[in-house]
């Protein structure tokens, strides 16, 4: 009996796999466009212009104090009211790129935050621009600092793919809920599903460890290594 019941579900493997594929773009893609806004947000809350500050706090605050699920509805629902017709998966992509923005901006803001002010006005009396300062001092530092919030903001829009099954999206959590109604084995199909969040979730936990490794590497740390891969000549003449 057990084992008809796992064959019963694992029948339905294909659309898990579908499924998993599906909420693994959207929270690629979701991320990227919650780093852009998040990007120009926090450098609107930290600059000089009133209406700047005050769009940009307004849009974390609004973001930040209302449900995800809310926003979504209201993109998937209410923007067809304005002309704008979205597809389930692209209305739900956009709503929880927006949602992960607002708590993003606050990250990038705090990194932003972190870099010596020092350092700065060391670029400034060297005559570097506003853009140069930005990429090439600021940027690499407050991502270092802030990077493992980064992936914890990535992991919560995998996380959050499961709300887009209220608008009939086929990620993981709305497949499971169609195939626990065909179905009814409860055990089964929740078990998968959740199986399902585990792996991917270490898996990109996993791939941004290596990133991590390979992109924030300090130079002294290079230096380090290259001196201890040398073969010294104490070593090479014995």
């Amino acid at each position: 009996m057990f084992e008809y019941q796992w064959r019963t579900v694992l029948a339905y493997w294909p659309d898990y796999l579908h499924a998993a594929v599906l909420a693994l773009q959207i929270t690629v893609v979701g991320f990227l466009l919650a780093f852009v806004i998040a990007s120009a947000a926090a450098l609107a809350r930290n600059s000089r212009s009133a209406i700047l500050r005050f769009v940009a706090t307004c849009y974390v605050e609004a973001i930040r104090n209302t449900p995800v699920l809310l926003q979504i509805f209201i993109v998937y629902f209410a923007l067809p009211s304005f002309g704008i017709r979205l597809s389930a998966v692209t209305a739900g992509t956009i709503a929880l790129g927006v949602n992960v923005g607002a708590y993003l901006t606050e990250v990038l803001r705090a990194g932003i935050s972190s870099v010596g002010k020092g350092q700065l006005e060391a670029a400034q009396v060297l005559g570097l621009s506003s853009r140069t300062v930005l990429l090439n001092v600021v940027a690499p530092q407050a991502l270092r600092n802030v990077y493992p919030a980064l992936v914890n903001n990535l992991i919560q829009v995998l996380l959050g793919t499961s709300l887009l099954s209220a608008i009939a999206v086929p990620e993981i959590t709305g497949v499971a809920t169609v195939v626990n109604a065909r179905t009814l084995l409860f055990v089964q199909v929740f078990g998968i599903a959740v199986a399902l969040y585990l792996v991917l979730s270490y898996g990109l936990s996993a791939v941004a460890a290596l990133v991590e490794r390979l992109s924030f590497k300090s130079p002294a740390s290079r230096r380090a290594r290259k001196r201890t891969s040398a073969p010294s000549l104490t070593g090479a003449s014995s």
